[in-house]
């Protein structure tokens, strides 16, 4: 073979092998629409395990709590560590200020908690949608909170959701001078009994009194006392009446 065909061969072997590469490398990828593109959902402390997360249009409260109860009457489902642990399935380390703040930027509005004079007037508020996630027996679990409670009257789950009463701030009397008491703050956080110092309560009448207490654990739902549970709150908008 001459230089010369050698040369031309040579050539032609280089053009394929190019040719074949530019046929297998794989075209760019098209940039997605914008309405395509995927948002991740955003979660920022309010205060200690208490988180606020924003995913679209779609906004939720996360607590960080744990099951301190498992049997027995309830006043409470969820208290703030150190007060009512003997009246609550759960407790939470948190300021319930800080709950509370967290329900007003998830566009929940509160109400009013309850009266009893000179009548009885239930509480009032957002309606709040409550979830309880936790793990049992190696699997990941997610309940409505209401199947932890069980009225004793129909010996049902609860049916009713909470409303964001808001509790009340009032003077520390033992010195004026201090910032205002958050009531909820001495425990009553998610009541199933009603209290003028609830930050959620139902929007039914419900004693406090030990002999009329209507609601008690549903001990058969509920995991063993200690349990890591994440608690979800989700403001339920209210429905737009026909006229």
């Amino acid at each position: 073979m001459t230089s010369r065909l050698a040369g031309l061969f040579l050539m032609l072997s280089l053009a394929l092998h190019l040719g074949c590469a530019q046929e297998k490398e794989p075209p760019a990828p098209k940039p997605l629409p914008n309405d395509a593109k995927k948002v991740e959902a955003k979660k920022v402390p309010v205060g200690p395990n208490i988180l606020f997360e924003v995913d679209g249009e779609t906004r939720k409260v996360w607590v960080s709590a744990e099951v301190c109860r498992t049997m027995g009457p309830l006043e409470q489902l969820l208290c703030r560590k150190g007060t009512k642990e003997h009246e609550s399935v759960l407790i939470a380390d948190i300021d319930a200020r800080d709950l509370h703040k967290a329900l007003v930027l998830a566009r929940g509005e509160p109400g009013s908690p309850v009266t009893f004079r000179p009548e009885y007037k239930a509480a009032t508020g957002s309606v709040i949608r409550i979830t309880l996630m936790f793990e049992k027996d190696g699997k990941k679990l997610t309940v409505p909170a209401q199947d932890w409670v069980r009225d004793t009257k129909s010996m049902k789950a609860l049916a009713h959701d909470w409303v964001f009463a808001g509790s009340r701030f009032v003077p520390d009397p033992l010195d004026k001078n201090k910032p205002p008491i958050y009531l909820a703050n001495e425990g009553d956080v998610i009541c199933v009994s009603n209290f003028e110092s609830a930050l959620l309560d139902l929007p039914i009448e419900s004693s406090k009194q030990n002999a009329e207490v209507q609601f008690e654990a549903f001990t058969e739902n509920i995991p063993p006392d200690g349990t890591k549970v994440a608690v979800c709150l989700e403001v339920i908008p209210p429905t737009t009446k026909k006229p």
